[in-house]
């Protein structure tokens, strides 16, 4: 196996060449657009200031080592401003003589967990200019920046202004040990805006910013525990090839009892603290080989003081040559010894763009696919393999052609799975278990989806299957040629999530995704199989015909009326959302339903009498409503993603014959769904909303202008 080398890159096949998300053509966060920006403010000869992270309170967050009279101090400055309070005549510069590890010490946030992925990133110049345009500077300065990172499938570029917190005329957080430059707390802005705000920022694993710097795999050693099953070996080989792969390394000590607190032990290491590797070495020392490993506390200070640390006087009995190794200065970087890494250390996590690092074979280009899936409560969220609604779970039938058959125990499939965040704040977010299911296929299946028979009489290759919060979960696999089903889920049935599923293989692969939306080759091998049945609402009577239907027990519309309205025969708004969540396949199991909110609305929109209440002929007229758009949902969901992009959102409505653009339908995804992503329920609100301000305009405009008196005004846009 070859273990020399340079490690092969595969991040670029995950895209066609200029693709929306690639490396070259990185989404804009926030639908920001810097090259247009930067040259809006040169134009206006005023400096930028982003709104949608604005320099206040609100983007610092409720920081828990800052009180809040402390927090009333903070002062947002640029980084002129910051040099002229500091009473330093240097101008500010972007980077000087290219990014070190050694540019930058932690501040009063404690994210020691990303600075130690900074430190790490600094040593892949490809990787560091493309997280890091270098080709930005005070020139032509118009107090805006840009960073790229690697988020849940795809590149974005996320602009910021120069604002920077400070208190005491000093940087809050993140500090250039040169005084002058500011790469550093410019990029840990732009972070803290991607995970909503500074103090989101607050306790984390390296490996999450390094996957954000990367797009890259990852794996992560419970150092203990491989020190005890006498695994040296394996994890100095597995540390000396990340080294060669250009990987980033980082790791971590344990917490000093219940309470998450950088005290600084008596070794020098600090507790709950996340620190750099940033080489592995062997020197000779009286005829034994011993394994170093050098590490870099992000604070820039605080050392290591036992073994091969810098001031041991073991370095007084190695060569000359690897004296040189060692650098007796306080800059927060030392050395010691692997035994002690794995002593006082509790993790390392490695993080590559390649899987080569984890068997050595540099020579391998691996090929790496991408899916974006998601599980849809009643349709596509099965739970885990014990469920019965198993089958119905996300599939990707997967057909392996190689392996190597002189490795032993070959990883040829590598696996990645990540569950997409639903909120805005990093804090807030709570991740669903999930977990990855193979199955091998028998030769001679038919294609398409595999229903509930074939998973009752087929076991999972793995007897035990692992579901886990963690944001990233990594699974590799040994896989003799032939055909496998992969079936991601999550631990609980009608779960809803957005996921992103990534497949890396040592040889080419055929994979046929089929997502649960809308298959119609569902289970071929046995008829007697539950298939899924698309939602089927009742017919809505004509108005005509209302008098009649009111009368008709049969009717069932008007059954599902009749269950939930008042002895007045009228809904009120709890009424409504009651009668919608019990009826919609999409209830409040699900993670979307109808809110209170949302159902006033609505009742607003069909409500012609303005009774406040909803009779049996408003609701005739909403669940037809629902029932067309419903249906005009699935026809524009054209990816069977159980959700529209913006661009589906915007062809639906053209379709149901409306006129918008790009910053319209931009906004009402905003207001309406708040994601990048609008889902049915929101969907069908935005659409009763926009056919009746649509209806309202063709009635009463001449000449693409409307008129009317407050009176109308106030009633149509207050009331609905």
């Amino acid at each position: 196996m070859s273990e020399s080398g340079h490690c092969t890159s595969i991040i670029n096949l995950r895209y066609q060449d200029g693709s929306e998300g690639s490396r070259s053509n990185p989404a804009k966060f926030n639908n920001q657009d810097y090259a247009q920006l930067k040259d809006n403010s040169l134009r206006r000869g005023r400096l930028f200031v982003d709104n949608t992270f604005p320099p206040n309170n609100q983007s610092l967050g409720d920081l828990p080592d800052l009180s809040s009279w402390r927090e009333a101090q903070v002062e947002w400055l640029r980084p002129a401003d910051i040099l002229k309070a500091q009473n330093i005549n240097d101008e500010p510069i972007f980077c000087s003589k290219g990014a070190s590890r050694f540019d930058f010490g932690q501040g009063s946030v404690g994210n020691c967990w990303f600075l130690a992925a900074i430190s790490a990133l600094t040593f892949h110049k490809s990787l560091m200019v493309q997280v890091v345009p270098m080709d930005q500077s005070f020139k032509n300065y118009t107090g805006i920046f840009h960073f790229r990172f690697w988020r849940f499938g795809k590149w974005v570029d996320v602009v910021i202004d120069d604002h920077l917190p400070t208190i005491d005329n000093k940087l809050l957080s993140v500090h250039a040990k040169s005084g002058n430059e500011f790469w550093v707390p410019l990029l840990e802005k732009a972070y803290a805006k991607v995970c909503g705000s500074y103090a989101d920022m607050n306790a984390g694993l390296p490996s999450e910013a390094c996957k954000d710097f990367s797009g890259g795999v990852h794996m992560t050693y419970k150092l203990r525990e491989e020190h005890t099953a006498g695994h040296d070996d394996e994890l100095w080989l597995a540390l000396s090839r990340a080294t060669g792969c250009n990987s980033m390394i980082c790791c971590g000590t344990a917490q000093k009892g219940d309470k998450l607190v950088n005290t600084v032990a008596h070794t020098g290491l600090v507790d709950a603290h996340a620190y750099s590797v940033t080489a592995v070495t062997k020197v000779n020392y009286y005829g034994s080989e011993v394994m170093l490993v050098r590490v870099m506390n992000p604070w820039g200070r605080t050392e290591w003081n036992g073994k091969w640390s810098d001031k041991s006087d073991m370095w007084q009995r190695v060569s000359p040559e690897d004296q040189e190794k060692c650098s007796d200065r306080d800059d927060g970087e030392f050395w010691m010894e692997l035994e002690d890494f794995c002593h006082y250390f509790m993790i390392v996590s490695i993080c590559c763009e390649n899987p080569n690092f984890i068997d050595g074979d540099l020579t391998c280009q691996w090929k790496c696919m991408v899916y974006d899936g998601s599980w849809v409560a009643g349709r596509s969220a099965g739970g885990n393999v014990s469920k019965s609604t198993f089958a119905t779970n996300p599939q990707y039938r997967i057909q392996v052609t190689i392996i190597d058959e002189k490795e032993v125990d070959d990883k040829n499939i590598l696996l990645s799975l990540m569950l997409k965040p639903k909120q805005q704040h990093r804090k807030q977010t709570r991740s669903e278990p999930i977990g990855l299911t193979l199955f091998k296929v028998p030769p001679g299946t038919p294609q398409g989806r595999l229903g509930d028979s074939f998973f009752r009489r087929n076991r999972p290759l793995k007897q035990t299957q692992t579901y886990t919060p963690e944001r990233d979960l990594i699974e590799h696999h040994s896989l003799q040629p032939g055909e496998y089903v992969i079936v991601p889920s999550t631990m609980q049935p009608y779960v809803n999530g957005d996921f992103v599923l990534t497949v890396y293989s040592k040889s080419e692969t055929k994979i046929s995704p089929h997502d649960g939306h809308g298959d119609e080759d569902d289970d071929h091998d046995d008829h007697d199989d539950h298939k899924e049945e698309d939602l089927k609402l009742p017919e809505t009577p004509d108005k005509d015909d209302d008098k009649k239907n009111e009368t008709t027990e049969k009717d069932p519309t008007r059954s599902i009326f009749n269950r939930y309205a008042d002895q007045r025969g009228e809904l009120s708004a709890r009424q409504l959302q009651k009668l919608l969540n019990d009826n919609f396949p999409h209830g409040t199991s699900s993670g979307f339903y109808f809110g209170l909110d949302t159902c006033r609305s609505m009742m607003a929109m069909v409500d012609t009498d303005q009774r406040m209440t909803t009779s049996f002929s408003e609701f005739s007229t909403l669940w037809k409503k629902i029932d067309e758009y419903q249906k005009l949902f699935q026809r524009s969901d054209l990816n069977n993603s159980g959700s529209l992009s913006d661009y589906e959102l915007r062809k639906a409505i053209e379709a149901a014959g409306i006129d918008t653009n790009d910053g319209m339908v931009q906004l009402m995804m905003f207001r309406y769904s708040g994601y990048s992503y609008t889902s049915l329920e929101s969907f069908i609100t935005l659409m009763v909303r926009l056919d009746k301000m649509s209806n309202l305009f063709n009635d009463k405009a001449s000449d693409g202008i409307i008129h009317m008196s407050w009176d109308e005004w106030s009633n149509a846009f207050m009331y609905n």
